[in-house]
């Protein structure tokens, strides 16, 4: 046993000697040893042989009543590892014996002078409080790593950013291990090369074995290391790296660990299970109607996907943003049912089913422009950072591949517009053109026709070149309104008589 490594340690974080040594009202003063050693609580004892009731990293205070020889006394104590020895003058002695401070510098053993006005019960209350002190700071950190952690997973590229979170919190390197040992995912500073191989090697010893250690720590290139096994079972390893560890370190660890499972390996129950073998079957040509009550009630909106910032996982983090298990990222987002893309629904086609983000297939992390994603309308689909998507219209179980054609043609006006999210619009052939484009056609189209001569053409094409009713809706005689329309005819350069230039038109009229 050594000072370093005592035995047990209560649950309050250890207390700096240096910052006992900094409490100006206790008067101590440091006579031999470093002032670097964490205390971990104090015990007072005037037996010749305190060895027997020391547990290990106390600061040991006595006044030296049965002190006979020294240099034994002090060999005793840093066997029983001690992290510090406190010693009283008067009323036994009247300064610090010298034997006592040669026997604690040969031994590296810190040695506290405590003047005669400050009694060991005050050493002892101050030790206290700064443990009281340092666990409420610990808390507080721990608090507000956990809250730097959420809300790094709730971001579009969320295992990059909590790992990032993680290491920003412990001042050091997270990785994420994939099965083979290979790096996934890393964040913060580097290291070197020693401590990098060190840390690998550290997460192999964790593995995908059943039954194995959940974590591993360890030192290696002048760091401390740390690995910690991912739940799943798809052997995820988390590997951390700093230049010391803290109490509160493992704590923050600990709720990366917990979201980083969350987020490579989703679980799963035996509803997701029921419902992507529905989806298979809708895939392979099983009719809507017999599947509807697996699948789940409607209604249902199909998302396509393009963008990720091209890392493992992007693809299940935007499933996990937008709240679904339900996600393919190995289907051709942007062509719809029948062009090249798979769509729900479409019997032969060709892509695979939806299936729960990170549960197989294709891997995520997918390339551009290829996740799609099934969501009940009762999760709202919002725009996220680095995706561009494209939305259906709500529809039951049986209006799926019709849903999919509609978000893809949704996401490629979103991507011919720059758009962040673009969301099928119900309402005819009109629908289907862009508003903005629309109506900067519609102005440069009907730019020559004066508000007047507008309003009557809007009023005649509704009533199908009616004269007389034209004249009556507007409250103006019939020639007038042959006036007007010949006039609109020769300013636009257009034969009113063509119904595809009626059809123009009034499209234009009723964009502008």
């Amino acid at each position: 046993m050594t000072s370093a490594e005592p035995a047990a340690t209560p649950p309050a974080p250890p207390v700096s000697l240096t910052a006992l040594l900094a409490r100006r009202d206790l008067g101590l003063r440091l006579l031999a040893g470093p002032e670097d050693v964490s205390i971990h609580w104090v015990h007072t004892s005037e037996m010749a042989d305190p060895y027997p009731y020391l547990l290990g990293g106390e600061l040991l205070m006595t006044a030296g009543v049965l002190l006979a020889d020294p240099a034994h006394y002090v060999e005793r104590v840093v066997e029983a590892g001690a992290a510090a020895l406190a010693f009283g003058v008067t009323p036994v002695y009247d300064t610090v014996p010298a034997e006592l401070v040669e026997a604690c510098a040969r031994h590296g053993l810190p040695l506290v002078e405590v003047p005669p006005r400050t009694p060991f019960t005050a050493v002892a209350r101050a030790l206290w409080r700064l443990m009281a002190e340092a666990r409420l700071y610990e808390l507080r950190r721990v608090t507000e790593a956990q809250q730097s952690l959420a809300a790094a997973a709730a971001r579009p590229a969320p295992v990059p950013a909590v790992l990032g979170a993680l290491a920003s919190r412990l001042g050091g390197r997270a990785v994420l291990f994939g099965a083979d040992g290979t790096e996934s995912v890393a964040a913060g500073r580097e290291v070197p090369a020693e401590a990098a191989r060190a840390l690998r090697d550290l997460a192999g010893v964790l593995g995908p074995r059943p039954g194995g250690p959940a974590s591993a720590s360890g030192d290696g290139g002048g760091l401390r290391l740390a690995a910690y096994a991912l739940g799943g079972g798809d052997g995820l390893t988390l590997g951390v790296a700093t230049e010391r560890r803290g109490p509160g370190d493992h704590t923050i660890a600990g709720v990366a660990v917990v979201l980083l499972s969350l987020l490579t390996a989703p679980h799963r129950g035996a509803d997701a299970t029921v419902r992507d073998g529905a989806l298979v079957r809708l895939l392979l040509g099983t009719a809507p109607a017999e599947i509807a009550d697996a699948l789940g009630p409607g209604p249902w909106t199909v998302v396509h996907a393009s963008g990720g910032d091209g890392t493992p996982f992007a693809a299940a983090g935007l499933a996990a943003a937008l709240g679904t298990p339900l996600m393919d990222a190995g289907g051709t987002a942007g062509g719809p049912a029948g062009s090249g893309g798979t769509a729900p629904g479409a019997a032969g086609s060709k892509g695979t089913a939806e299936r729960p983000a990170g549960s197989g297939g294709t891997a995520p992390g997918a390339a551009l422009g290829d996740v799609r994603l099934l969501l009940p309308v009762s999760s709202p689909v919002t725009a996220q950072s680095g995706w561009t998507l494209g939305v259906s219209a709500p529809v039951e179980a049986d209006g799926l591949a019709a849903a999919d054609a509609q978000a893809a043609r949704a996401l490629r006006r979103a991507e011919a517009t720059g758009t962040d999210l673009v969301r099928h619009r119900p309402g005819g052939i009109a629908a289907l053109v862009d508003p903005d484009e629309a109506t900067a056609h519609a102005r440069a189209l009907l730019a020559p026709l004066g508000e007047p001569l507008a309003e009557t053409l809007h009023v005649w094409l509704s009533l199908h070149g009616g004269w007389d009713r034209t004249a009556a809706a507007m409250g103006i005689h019939r020639n007038t309104v042959r006036q007007r329309i010949t006039r609109c005819a020769a300013l636009l350069d257009r034969d009113l008589d063509d119904p595809d230039v009626r059809m123009e038109l009034w499209f234009a009229l009723k964009s502008r």
